[in-house]
């Protein structure tokens, strides 16, 4: 199937309430405008200098989404036109994303990640210590930047019951903090392989990469 074939099969498997992030990243900008020819709007890299290489050969109406892990250093690569980061687990990150955006005078919307795989591996804050950052005096002094939700990516295993607690811990947490955080809106967990189970599970952002454009080619 093509890729425009792919990204209409699972936008007809997705709820309107909830947002396709297309994830590009390895693949040329053919393979983007393709998806693009067919409607697709949101694209998530990983690479900073990946995402800003090809925003500058793009259309101008993409929303761009930094869905990798986010080192501060790089921020100043992507803040001049980045639509969402997903990945956002500290606050001094936050302070240099706010920085960051200030010089183009933006406000750029984050979504915090909360840890809610049990491996190792994965990136990510507390869910307690997400409500600490949310009520601190300094995250209000922040105003070149919006937390509008929160991201979690589950742990790789083939047990869809360990994954479900996963991402219903993320729905709970999420539901914890909205209440004296009425700017949360997004719930961006579910990839791939697991997209529909975050939709059951209280999901409103999916980031869906390889059923879209197929195997990722790591070689180049």
């Amino acid at each position: 199937m093509s890729i425009e074939q792919n990204l209409q099969h699972i936008k007809s498997t997705i709820p309107e309430h909830v947002t396709l992030v297309a994830v590009s990243k390895t693949k040329p900008v053919s393979d983007l405008m393709e998806a693009y020819n067919a409607g697709q709007r949101i694209f998530g890299e990983n690479k900073i200098q990946e995402m800003a290489d090809k925003h500058a050969e793009m259309p101008k109406d993409i929303e761009w989404h930094m869905i990798g892990h986010v080192q501060r250093n790089k921020v100043k690569y992507m803040a001049e036109f980045v639509s969402l980061i997903h990945g956002v687990d500290s606050f001094k990150l936050l302070k240099e994303i706010n920085k960051q955006a200030k010089k183009y005078d933006r406000t750029i919307n984050c979504l915090l990640q909360i840890k809610i795989a049990e491996e190792d591996s994965k990136f990510g804050m507390a869910a307690k210590d997400a409500s600490t950052l949310l009520q601190s005096e300094e995250f209000s002094e922040l105003k070149n930047i919006k937390v509008v939700g929160l991201m979690g990516m589950a742990t790789f295993t083939d047990n869809m019951k360990q994954v479900e607690q996963e991402f219903k811990l993320l729905n709970s947490t999420f539901s914890d903090l909205k209440n004296s955080n009425p700017d949360l809106k997004i719930k961006s967990m579910g990839m791939s392989g697991d997209y529909q189970l975050a939709i059951n599970c209280g999901s409103t952002m999916v980031r869906v990469g390889s059923s879209i454009f197929g195997v990722r080619n790591y070689n180049k």
